[in-house]
């Protein structure tokens, strides 16, 4: 997969990470989506180097978008964890 794979894939990650945690996010819209592509990136990375299972050949494998939207989910409870309380 490319770098445009990876990021059409942080996009929906993220989308369905926001899904799974539905709420308030302290950067809303912009900060979920950019959540979701680090997401992506971080959970391919991930996979392949402690799970020992490269996914950067398949857009449509299930491991590829299970670390995608882990990696998504991680990301956005550590963002509200860190984040959450800033704005009201």
């Amino acid at each position: 997969m490319g770098i445009v794979s990876w990021i059409v894939l942080g996009l929906l990650a993220g989308a369905v990470a926001k899904l799974l945690l539905p709420g308030r996010d302290p950067g809303g819209f912009i900060g979920t989506t950019l959540i979701g592509i680090a997401g992506a990136f971080i959970g391919g990375w991930l996979s392949a180097r402690f799970l020992d299972r490269p996914i950067d050949n398949h857009f449509y494998d299930g491991a590829t978008w299970a670390a995608a939207i882990g990696g998504s989910l991680v990301l956005l409870v550590g963002y509200r964890i860190l984040f959450g309380h800033s704005r009201r």
